[in-house]
């Protein structure tokens, strides 16, 4: 039996250097992009004060008091008021194929549907098909283009999900 204790939150100053950390890490591991994606965003490494406002969320999945992950969603810029992106949804791969990533992404669909949103758009790199299953399996559609000014040119898939 595990004394393992994982918890799923919302960020806190403190966890900027481990979720910033995090984020690098997966990008380095897959050979990611360091352009034109998170990787590069001014926001990465002060990731709880990027997401302060009423309409945004930023969640970090804790494993014995260490970040090992995390996901968030904001209203997606050039469409507010209807459609929120999820955002930033990296794990560790200490942390992967453990359900956590599944749980975190439903989490974010619940609190953007609570907060008056009626779509939700993402996007993502096509080597993470881990993460696309994901997608795929909580009913995203696959878009021919971007919505919205993300200004991540370098990602190439792009959903969205009615809810």
């Amino acid at each position: 039996m595990s004394n393992t204790i994982i918890e799923i939150r919302e960020i806190q100053p403190q966890d900027n250097p481990q979720i910033e950390a995090v984020i690098r890490e997966v990008f380095i591991e897959y050979n990611l992009p360091l352009v034109g994606t998170a990787y590069a965003d001014p926001e990465t490494p002060k990731m709880f004060e990027s997401y302060a406002k009423d309409n945004e969320v930023y969640y970090v999945v804790v494993v014995n008091g260490v970040v090992e992950g995390g996901g968030g969603l904001k209203p997606l810029n050039g469409m507010e008021s209807e459609v929120f992106e999820i955002q930033k949804m990296y794990f560790s791969n200490r942390l992967r194929g453990k359900g956590y990533g599944k749980k975190l992404f439903e989490k974010c669909l619940e609190k953007g549907k609570s907060l008056g949103f009626n779509r939700a758009y993402l996007e993502t790199i096509p080597i993470l098909k881990e993460a696309i299953h994901i997608y795929e399996t909580n009913g995203f559609k696959h878009l021919n283009g971007p919505l919205g000014s993300t200004g991540h040119f370098n990602c190439g898939i792009w959903m969205e999900k009615h809810l």
